[in-house]
This record gives C-alpha cells, sequence and structure tokens, in this order.
C-alpha cells in the first residue's frame, strides 16, 4: 500500500474514531448530575441538593469583559488557532525546561473542553494526542464563541459550584451579564486553581490571582491601564445564601425526585409537600429539648398522607441520620391503638369491662408502670390509664394475629412478632409508619401512604372504617387526652391521641391529631440507654403541644393537677401539670 491510501485510511479511521467518542452536540450537556431544588408548598426554596449549577452561558450575551478575561489568562491566542496553538506550546515547554518541573500546560480553551467533556486528567502522552485530535475536530465543527461559551459553562469554580452561571451567582449574587471587570477576573483567576482559590475560603489568594488576570487583560488590549488598575481594587463577596432547611425531609424525598421521568441533564426544580410554617414551628418546637445526649423527631403529616413537616433529630449537621424514617425503636404504649381497635373489630366496645389485675401468661408476668390495679374497669379507663395487663388480656383474648392485622391494615410495614408482648409495642416500628396509622383513624378509611412529592403515588384501594369501631376509637383517643396519660398534650379544641413509653424510658412518644393535622414526637437515645423519668405523657406531650397550638391556631388547655402519677406521664409529667396549675392560679 503506496503512501496516500495509507494517510487516507488513517484519515477515514481518526474521523470515524471523532465522530463516534466526540460528538460535538455532547458538549453543550453539563458534564455533572444536575443539582436538584426542592421547593416548599408556597414555592419557597428548602433545600438544594447535588453540585450547584445553572444555565448554559452564551458570550455573546455578555460583556466583552466577562469572556476575554478568561481568554487573555488562559489562551490570549484563543482568536487566532484553530484548536492548537503550537506557540503557546513552545512557550509552556521552554518554562517548564528552564524551571525543570512541569509547570504550564500549553493547552488551548479548546483543548481544556476536549479534556472536560470526553476525557480524564491523565498525565500521559496518549491523552495528550486524543485531546489534541478533539480539539481539532471541535473546531472544525463549532465557532469560537460557542467553544467559549461552552466552556464555560461546565468549568468548575471550587465550592462544588460548576458553570459560571452557577458561580456568578454563588460568589456574587448576580448573573454573569452583570459582572464587573474585578468580579470577571476573579472568577477567570479560579481556572489555575478552583478548589484553592476559590474565595470564600482563600480571599486574599483569590485576589492577587485577579490582580494577575487584569493585568493579562491589559497586555492583550482588552482592558486600557486605568481600568485594570480599578479592577485590582479589593472586591467584596456576596455570596448567595445556599438554602439549609428541610433537611431530613430532602434527604427522604430526594431519591424520588432522582428517579422521577424528565430531563436527564436539567437541573430540577421540584415543589414538595412541606409546609414551610409548619416546618419553622416544629424546628422551634423540638429545639425545646435540651436533654443531655437525647434526640427528639416529629412528622406531622394532613390525614391523606401529606408530610408537612419533618425533624430527624436535633442537628443535621451532626448527624444526617432520619429518627423518622429510618430509626424502628419500640413505640411503647401507642401500639395499643391497635389492641383496642382488634378489639372493637371482635364486637366489644369503649364501655365494656375489662379485668385490669396481673396476669401470667407462659411465665411472662407483665405489670402497670405504676404498680396500681383497679380490678374491673371499662376499656375506656383502660385505655386512658394505659393498663398494660388490660392490654395484654385483651390481646389473648382476641389473638396476637388480630392485632398484627389491625396494624398492618393501618400502614405498620415492620416485621411484628406475634406473641402476646405484641400488645406492649415490643416489636419495632418507625415514627413515619405511627403517624400514619392514626393519620387513617382521622382519615376514616385505610392506609394512609405518606408522600412528600405531590401527587402522590398511584391510589392506592381504600377500605373504610366500620363506623361503630372509628367511633370507638376516637372515644378511646379523646379520653387518654381529657382524662389519662396525655393530659399534657391538651389544647382548647378536642385533642385524640396516646402516649407510649416503651421498657426503661428507653423511648417517649406521643401521636395525636387535631384539627385535620396529625402529630408523632419521639425522645430517645441512639444508644438506646434509658432516659429515667421520661415518658410519652412529659417532654413529648409537651413538644406536640407547643407545636400543635401553633400550627393550627389553639391555645393549650389548663392541665389539671393529677391525683397520683400517670403510668405513661413520669416525673417530667408531673413536675409539668403542676408548674401549669400553679402559673394559671397566678395568671402568669
Amino acid at each position: 500500500m503506496g503512501a496516500l491510501p495509507l494517510l487516507i485510511l488513517i484519515g477515514i479511521v481518526t474521523v470515524t474514531w471523532l465522530a463516534m467518542v466526540a460528538p460535538p452536540s455532547r458538549t453543550a450537556r453539563p458534564i455533572v448530575p444536575p443539582s436538584v431544588s426542592l421547593l416548599a408548598a408556597n414555592g419557597s426554596l428548602i433545600s438544594r441538593k447535588g453540585a450547584i449549577t445553572d444555565a448554559a452561558v452564551d458570550v455573546r450575551a455578555m460583556p466583552a469583559h466577562v469572556g476575554n478575561a478568561f481568554v487573555a489568562i488562559e489562551d490570549r491566542r484563543f482568536y487566532q488557532h484553530h484548536g492548537l496553538d503550537p506557540r503557546g506550546l513552545a512557550r509552556a515547554a521552554w518554562h517548564d525546561a528552564r524551571d525543570r518541573q512541569a509547570r504550564e500546560g500549553g493547552s488551548t480553551i479548546t483543548q481544556q473542553l476536549a479534556k472536560l467533556v470526553y476525557l480524564n486528567s491523565d498525565r500521559t502522552a496518549l491523552r495528550k494526542v486524543r485531546e489534541a485530535l478533539i480539539a481539532l475536530w471541535l473546531e472544525a465543527w463549532l465557532s469560537k464563541d460557542q467553544i467559549l461559551s461552552r466552556y464555560l459553562s461546565d468549568a468548575y469554580f471550587g465550592d462544588n459550584v460548576y458553570g459560571l452561571r452557577a458561580a456568578a451567582r454563588h460568589y456574587f449574587s448576580k448573573p454573569p451579564e452583570r459582572l464587573t471587570i474585578g468580579e470577571a477576573a476573579l472568577l477567570a483567576g479560579l481556572m489555575k486553581a478552583p478548589s484553592r482559590l476559590a474565595p470564600s475560603a482563600n480571599l486574599a489568594g483569590a485576589q492577587e490571582r485577579a490582580t494577575l488576570v487584569a493585568q493579562a487583560m491589559w497586555q492583550a488590549g482588552f482592558i486600557d491601564r486605568a481600568q485594570a488598575d480599578a479592577a485590582s481594587a479589593r472586591l467584596h463577596l456576596r455570596p448567595a445564601p445556599e438554602p439549609t432547611q428541610a433537611t431530613y425531609f430532602s434527604d427522604w424525598v430526594l431519591p424520588a425526585v432522582r428517579t422521577a421521568p424528565g430531563d436527564a441533564y436539567a437541573p430540577r426544580i421540584v415543589r414538595t409537600t412541606l409546609d414551610a410554617r409548619l416546618q419553622h414551628l416544629a424546628e422551634a418546637a423540638t429545639a425545646q429539648m435540651r436533654l443531655p445526649g437525647a434526640q427528639i423527631a416529629l412528622v406531622a403529616m394532613r390525614p391523606d398522607g401529606r408530610v408537612v413537616a419533618m425533624v430527624g433529630g436535633r442537628n443535621y449537621a451532626a448527624s444526617s441520620f432520619n429518627r423518622v424514617t429510618q430509626a424502628r425503636r419500640q413505640p411503647g404504649s401507642t401500639f395499643k391503638l391497635f389492641v383496642y381497635l382488634a378489639a372493637l373489630r371482635a364486637g366489644m366496645s369503649p364501655d365494656d369491662i375489662v379485668e385490669d389485675r396481673p396476669v401470667t401468661i407462659g411465665g411472662w408476668s407483665p405489670h402497670n408502670s405504676d404498680g396500681r390495679y383497679l380490678g374491673e374497669i371499662p376499656l375506656r379507663e383502660a385505655f386512658a390509664r394505659s393498663s398494660n395487663v388490660a392490654a395484654v388480656r385483651l390481646t389473648q383474648k382476641v389473638g396476637p394475629a388480630a392485632v398484627a392485622l389491625a396494624a398492618s391494615d393501618l400502614g405498620i410495614q415492620s416485621q411484628l412478632q406475634t406473641d402476646p408482648g405484641i400488645a406492649l409495642g415490643t416489636s419495632g416500628t418507625t415514627l413515619l409508619e405511627l403517624a400514619s396509622a392514626y393519620a387513617a383513624v382521622a382519615r376514616g378509611s385505610y392506609p394512609v401512604r405518606p408522600y412528600g412529592l405531590p401527587p402522590a403515588h398511584p391510589t392506592e384501594e381504600q377500605h373504610a372504617f366500620d363506623g361503630r369501631e372509628r367511633a370507638g376509637l376516637l372515644d378511646l383517643l379523646a379520653a387518654a387526652v381529657n382524662t389519662g396519660t396525655a393530659r399534657g398534650a391538651g389544647l382548647t379544641t378536642q385533642v385524640y391521641g396516646k402516649t407510649g413509653t416503651s421498657q426503661d424510658n428507653r423511648d417517649a412518644l406521643f401521636v395525636g391529631f387535631a384539627s385535620g393535622l396529625v402529630t408523632a414526637v419521639w425522645i430517645g437515645r441512639d444508644d438506646n440507654r434509658p432516659l429515667p423519668g421520661v415518658a410519652g405523657g412529659g417532654l413529648p406531650a409537651h413538644v406536640w403541644r407547643t407545636f400543635m397550638a401553633g400550627a393550627i391556631g389553639a391555645r393549650p388547655a389548663r392541665a389539671q393537677v393529677p391525683q397520683s402519677v400517670d403510668p405513661d406521664a413520669g416525673l417530667d409529667g408531673l413536675i409539668h401539670s403542676v408548674v401549669e396549675r400553679l402559673k394559671s392560679s397566678f395568671h402568669f
């Protein structure tokens, strides 16, 4: 084969390879996964996830000094060469030889775009050859303005910021079309070492580099000496604040956002179900809990499952573990809702009698927390005072499987142990599951599936409660608040709810609803150690009441001094009740 046919063959192979691995259209796509901006239901920004990106830029729509700042410092002969700059390569080689180390690459802006989009950062001769070939290829297909625009739209500017538009907003709170010469020079200077020179952490270094860029612009004839001197003046950053609200909620909904259909290369702006006002109230209410070593979680939803507020822990920065959705803890007596639902399904009513006396089953002898036993009492009273032995006797009567079925029907998906201990909430569940189950009672149909992105998943078949059974549940839940262990959650409107405290006070909960809002509160330790004196009727009920009072516009009801210590109120509940009584007596 002669030389000419061989050259033709090499050319055909090269062009074919370039067409396959370097389609020019790919330079118009972002090089990092798109960011996701989550909005509250009212449209306010609550969270941004992923790299900070924005729309592409067009140098033709910006002041000339913006693009020229990058050309002056990165590739002064950009508009004269055809993708490769032999003069620049020779200068870089001379400087590297003089300094006896590889410091200057001599890459053109076109080569840098090729590396950003198609290649990695390996410093090998083969990679440089591929980079040069792709640069020549891009110059054949794209205009200079297109190349510069796409380079600026993809370049990294430090602080997890990609693209000039995002960088201008991030550092100066303005679009690139409004950048001054000094601001453009500072951003162009970041190209040398964006992580090290990011002005948010190294303003002095970024300013020093910006001065060099301004001088390069003057030497290239893009600006005059006076403009270069003015551009060298110290700049003041005006960073756009990044939203950090509702972080636990944002983490919960993000997987569904990522898998939703849509343009895989476009930043996503998604409106969620979160209510910004209620989220603020939830964060304020949970911040009142200051027990050393303890964590707190709160979730609020509408009866249809629409989650409107979520706090998954005391401090997201310290721990992103979401105790609403990820922690499976013993629900304690809040689980008795399902015991009594199974009893109602078996034909019983709140006025029927159950024995509140010690019982032994297979060598296991549960006991009431306060050590008191009242003999034969109505179901209503047993539920209100959270009698453990009564709940175990009811479970023995209807069967553990019936209790587990009632829990499953109302949305409990965690695995349950179908033994007599199920009556006391010994199987772990999530707080979100409990809230959903109580939401089903508030709604009057089940199951309720919690969701944070409207519209919800395809509508699941609903099962309406039997009227008698739902009325019985409302009767029991109201009694717990009006006369029982949950008096600390009382408001000036009717509240329905149940306290819960697991063995040795490891978990303390209150779950309840009023005026179309269902809220669950949990307090405990991540290491599962006890919290002496903390129980569902105390701090959780108090936090719940504080949140709900602001959320629905009610006022706390005057607490009554209990005649004895409630089994689910704990020491803190008793103290709180006494304090509230004294405050009302002296008109504080």
